[in-house]
């Protein structure tokens, strides 16, 4: 059960929150969603984040879709065999980059999925991650991006770096804890 803590910022305007690392801890991938539609206040507090997340010398090389249409939501399915969730999302958030306004555009539109996915699991939203930009397979992220471009009218100069189905979830796998001794991290040197 995720806890509460009531803010001085957020008790001023009767709100509560939940603390960061509840919601860094129940962050997990959902893939399966209920049929609930999301208030748009607590889509417009997902995009506010988009839009804060840092990026590279603050330079606007980032943009946001945000598609909630059944029809757009199935159609953009067919992108990637990898994420079939998307015909049970209630929304759905696309994000690009623009390398043509900053050499960090991957980095900084990757940063904003994160800030996305947190938002999110702040509004007892689930979210699920797929990626559409593939750096390693040229033509298989040609084919992917092409996909969403057209349905979606994107420019050219922009690259499709990913969708992030949104919704209530269906049922919740529990929150993570880290391991004791993890072996990803490194004091002082590797």
């Amino acid at each position: 059960m995720i806890r509460y803590k009531q803010s001085f910022n957020s008790y001023k305007k009767g709100r509560f929150t939940v603390e960061f690392k509840d919601i860094i801890r129940n962050r997990r991938e959902i893939t399966h969603y209920q049929d609930k539609d999301i208030p748009h206040d607590a889509m417009k507090e997902v995009l506010d984040a988009a839009v804060l997340a840092p990026a590279g010398n603050s330079l606007p090389s980032r943009e946001f879709i945000v598609v909630q249409n059944r029809d757009m939501l199935d159609h953009l399915e067919g992108a990637s065999p990898f994420i079939p969730w998307l015909k049970e999302a209630k929304a759905a958030v696309v994000v690009t980059g623009r390398p043509d306004v900053s050499k960090y555009w991957l980095q900084d539109a990757s940063i904003a999925c994160s800030f996305i996915w947190l938002a999110a699991v702040d509004h007892g939203l689930g979210s699920a991650f797929g990626a559409i930009y593939h750096s390693q397979d040229e033509e298989e992220s040609a084919k992917r991006e092409g996909h969403v471009r057209q349905a979606l009218s994107i420019p050219e100069d922009r690259r499709v770096v990913a969708i992030l189905g949104l919704g209530y979830p269906a049922s919740h796998p529990g929150k993570k804890t880290p391991p004791e001794n993890s072996e990803l991290v490194h004091y002082g040197t590797f």
